[in-house]
């Protein structure tokens, strides 16, 4: 194998993502490890292909320099690098699969069923299940099925079995057959999940029955009303045949495959590697939204903001879930620093789609970011005003409003919003805490202040904003010691806020604790406070605390000890 690496290498350069292919240089490898804990596919795959130039049969590198690729979606790239490995003798899972599903793509069943045959083995669930879809793109139904029956009749795997035969028979014609898979029930093994669901209610639609459809909508779902399920409850509703489109050809029945693995696990194994099943779903099949969705959010739970972006892009405007991947791609966008841009594409929702509340209620989010308080303000209003009654959140939008209107310093629509939050969801801890805090700034309703921060710790004792709250209403009511304890609890729990460190001082200073005072204030200093805090507590670093208040028309605090 040694004689291939120099055409190895000529391969791996023309790799590279640039025009200009640079020499490896000694930084790449640090710089490809960083990437990939980063979890920064573009950098990694960049930086693992650069090394590669230089040592092209590594291991290590041709397994990560493929990961990346398959992070980002680039089978294009990915495939080579796992041909190599297979070529090379590397035993490689994430190979065995890249090169598996390109076969796949081509509609090369033969390809596929020799990988199995050569040993390159992915896993007993998905060997069995791929061996099957590609005897259905060969057109050996028989076979097929019979392929099916053995992975339904292994212990454990029933279930998955079951899901893709009935999607098999469905794609062939044999509606009665898939009906009879999915009627058959949990005591014979055949679960729901949402795909399934949605499968079958298409499968009954096209069986003539859409009466059994909405019931079986309602059985599973529920009152839920996301636009995919609107869109079939209206079908339905005016009595027209849903289209079973969810395998198309046994590329689709593979997208299934690996979707449904992804949905298997996820919560278990790491986002990361979730992330390459849902790549592979969307790859073999474009139309997968959920596939297309979940590769989007699993982007945004690794912090790959813009990646997350580009992929909530690609849902056709068309589908029924292009609104949520919009919402979507907004909301990843204001991660990723770029709240015009976020803007932009919430502004353009709310002109195509102006009865959506969410569309409004994220616009009102984005605005309070970018600091423009009265649009935020009129958004959350359109919001208000479009949500039903019984929506369960309409309660977070008040409160999201009410925190736009004190930051506008308008208190009386503040309090009017916060307490019609608390009106439709009682004793929830941020609303209490909020209105508590803000009641106990303006030195009002300090009985109530102090009983809704008490009811907001006793709901979330490990959250140190709240905690805080609690000390720093005792501290206004003169209650020093036992606002120490309570502060440094809430130190504790965030122990690089700047406020929360401010306010332990205050509170060390009022039970004439004044050397830990001034410890507290310039660790506050030292955690980036807003300009007028980091004023206010250079000045009590300078005189003290109650020649603070003093300056400031207010009374000392009578501390333990007039030592400054």
């Amino acid at each position: 194998m040694q004689k291939r690496a120099p055409f190895l290498a000529t391969c791996l350069i023309a790799l590279l993502p640039f025009s200009a292919h640079a020499e490896p240089k000694a930084g790449a490898y640090l710089a490809a490890r960083q990437a990939a804990m980063n979890k920064d596919f573009a950098t990694g795959a960049r930086f693992f292909t650069q090394s590669l130039t230089a040592d092209p049969l590594n291991p290590y590198l041709l397994e990560n320099a493929m990961v990346s690729y398959l992070g980002l979606g680039d089978f294009t790239r990915a495939a080579p690098l796992a041909t190599m490995m297979v070529e090379a003798g590397i035993n490689s899972q994430m190979a065995h699969m890249t090169t598996n599903i390109q076969a796949a793509s081509r509609d090369d069943w033969d390809a596929v069923i020799a990988d199995f045959e050569a040993g390159r083995e992915i896993g007993p669930l998905v060997d069995g299940l791929t061996g099957a879809w590609a005897l259905v793109g060969k057109g050996q139904m028989t076979a097929a099925l019979d392929a099916f029956d053995a992975i339904i009749e292994s212990p454990g795997l029933g279930a998955y079995g079951l899901y893709n035969k009935a999607l098999a028979l469905a794609h062939v014609g044999d509606l009665e057959g898939a009906d009879a898979i999915f009627s058959g029930g949990p005591e014979n093994g055949m679960r729901y999940s949402r795909r399934s669901a949605i499968a079958h209610t298409q499968i009954l639609s096209q069986l003539g029955r859409n009466a059994d459809a909405t019931a079986l909508l309602d059985a599973v779902f529920g009152a839920q009303t996301d636009a995919t399920l609107v869109s079939l409850r209206v079908a339905l509703a005016a009595d027209e045949t849903l289209s079973f489109d969810y395998v198309r050809n046994a590329k689709d029945g593979l997208s299934e495959v690996y979707l449904m693995l992804a949905q298997a696990v996820i919560g278990e194994a790491p986002d990361d590697y979730v992330l390459r099943y849902t790549r592979v779903a969307a790859y073999l099949n474009s139309d997968n939204t959920d596939a297309i969705l979940l590769s989007a959010e699993l982007l945004d739970n690794i912090g790959q903001y813009e990646l997350s972006a580009d992929v909530f892009r690609t849902v056709s405007a068309d589908s029924p879930a292009f609104q949520s991947a919009e919402l979507g791609r907004a909301e990843t966008l204001r991660k990723a620093g770029k709240p015009e841009a976020a803007v932009e594409v919430l502004e353009a929702l709310a002109r195509d789609y102006p009865d959506m509340p969410r569309v409004h209620a994220s616009a009102g989010d984005t605005y309070r970011e970018t600091g423009a308080l009265d649009k935020a303000k009129a958004a959350y209003s359109t919001a208000l005003d479009l949500y039903d009654e019984s929506d369960p959140l309409k309660w977070f939008i008040y409160y999201a409003r009410g925190i736009t209107n004190h930051a506008l310093d308008d208190w009386d629509d503040a309090e009017a919003d916060f307490r019609a939050a608390l009106a439709l969801n009682p004793d929830q801890p941020q609303v209490l805490n909020y209105l508590g805090y803000s009641m106990v700034e303006r030195n009002i309703n300090m009985e109530e202040a102090l009983t809704m921060i008490e009811t907001a710790v006793a709901a979330e004792p490990q959250n140190g904003a709240i905690v805080d709250s609690l000390g720093w209403v005792l501290f206004q009511r003169g209650d020093y010691d036992a606002a120490v304890g309570h502060l440094e609890d809430a130190a504790a729990l965030v122990p690089v806020d700047p406020i929360v460190n401010d306010h332990l001082g205050d509170a060390f200073w009022a039970v004439g604790r004044f050397v830990e005072a001034r410890f507290q204030w310039n660790r506050a200093m030292s955690f980036d406070p807003t300009e007028e805090d980091a004023a206010r507590i250079r000045r009590k670093l300078e005189i003290g605390l109650d020649a603070v208040l003093q300056e400031d028309g207010l009374p000392p605090l009578g501390a333990a000890s007039d030592d400054n």
